[in-house]
């Protein structure tokens, strides 16, 4: 089974997309309308689809300045080729994109079983005194 990184996600990949967001429990009850606002704003995409069928195989999305920040989100593979490459793929396609070759700090959530996987790219979670916080607006 071969991906191809795509340059957007047509509608049937983007259900597909939905479909692997409602599996996991960090991102599941995000809408659909939801879904393709985030793919409206993102600044960038990284989308893979299986060569033969056309399916959403691997996808991540990025927010930047371009220049100090690059904030990594909602990296996702499907269940079936998950420990295949399709991750690694998406993340050195990442670090090694050319609009984000200036940016100094890449950050990324996680789950704590994830750590070592992002490791490779020089991710660290000992940041001092920085701490994670959120401000939950519902809905």
């Amino acid at each position: 089974m071969s991906i191809e990184r795509i340059a957007g996600l047509n509608a049937n990949q983007v259900d597909q997309l939905h479909g692997h967001y409602e599996r996991e429990w960090w991102t599941r009850g995000r809408t659909r309308s939801q879904v393709e606002g985030l793919l409206a704003h993102s600044d960038l995409i990284f989308a893979y689809a299986d060569t033969a069928t056309g399916d959403l195989a691997a996808f991540a999305r990025v927010l930047t300045d371009r220049t100090i920040k690059a904030l990594i989100l909602d990296v996702i593979v499907d269940p079936g080729r998950r420990a295949t490459g399709p991750g690694r793929r998406v993340m050195d396609d990442v670090m090694a994109a050319p609009k984000l070759a200036a940016v100094r700090h890449f950050e990324l959530y996680c789950a704590p079983d994830m750590r070592d996987f992002y490791r490779r790219w020089g991710f660290t979670d000992e940041l001092g005194d920085l701490a994670f916080m959120r401000a939950d607006r519902g809905g």
